[in-house]
């Protein structure tokens, strides 16, 4: 479903096309973007990192490795991911976002489902800040032609936005003195522990080690967390091993 949603090729990118933007948008784009290039309408990456299954001060960190496949005009993805629980027993997670309906399916080697959710507009809303939030590694998909629309709020951040279905997401860019996106925030994302009742908390994610992949400049190391009141909470560290545009 998510492949056959990819678009037909659209025209490349033009730097004129930057014209309107905020200060610090159009310096980022300038900085990964190379003048002429095509526009990504799949991509495809490979992740390495860990995951902490634990909770806000209980860290239990595991190792995974994922395959994501992006379509960003329709700001939809799907991550298969398998997660290492105990020697022998991997867990496959299944997180996407594919006609506007969000949902995540796990199950402890493949057979014993664990996790089954899906279909509601916060789970859409959750899986589409999620899509905002790695757009970074195909920096196309936050063009203002890709559905993404910017308002300036200082020199160094602006605030992106982007509707998918039912759900209409917000989240703050900031940028360095290098023009490239450090982090991004949003309070708009549902925080979930299993012992609490569901609540909007802040959430987001940092970006690191920028390198050249094909025509676009990419963090190789990122992290994503919650600010939450008994402090900022680090469930997630990823580094792209392979990406793969078309």
């Amino acid at each position: 479903m998510l492949l056959e949603a990819t678009p037909p090729a659209v025209a490349a990118y033009s730097e004129s096309d930057l014209a309107d933007l905020p200060t610090p948008v159009a310096r980022y784009f300038r900085r990964v973007l190379t003048d002429g290039q095509p526009i990504v309408r799949h991509a495809r990456v490979r992740w390495s990192g860990t995951f902490n299954m634990g909770k806000p001060g209980r860290d239990q960190w595991v190792a995974f490795s994922a395959v994501q496949d992006f379509v960003p005009a329709t700001h939809a993805f799907v991550w298969d991911a398998r997660m290492r629980m105990l020697p022998g027993v991997p867990v496959m997670v299944r997180d996407e976002l594919v006609g506007g309906q969000g949902s995540m399916l796990g199950a402890i080697m493949g057979l014993i489902t664990v996790v089954d959710v899906g279909g509601t507009t916060n789970i859409a809303t959750n899986a589409l800040l999620r899509f905002l939030g790695e757009a970074v590694w195909l920096p196309t998909a936050l063009l203002p032609g890709q559905g993404v629309r910017w308002t300036a709020i200082d020199d160094v951040t602006a605030r992106a936005a982007i509707s998918n279905g039912t759900a209409t997401v917000h989240a703050e860019f900031h940028f360095g003195s290098d023009g490239l996106v450090e982090s991004m925030t949003s309070s708009e994302r549902t925080f979930d522990d299993e012992t609490n009742p569901p609540a909007i908390q802040p959430w987001g994610g940092t970006y690191r080690r920028y390198e050249r992949r094909g025509t676009m400049l990419v963090p190789l190391e990122s992290e994503a967390a919650w600010s939450l009141p008994a402090g900022r909470f680090v469930y997630w560290r990823g580094t792209p091993e392979a990406i793969e545009y078309r």
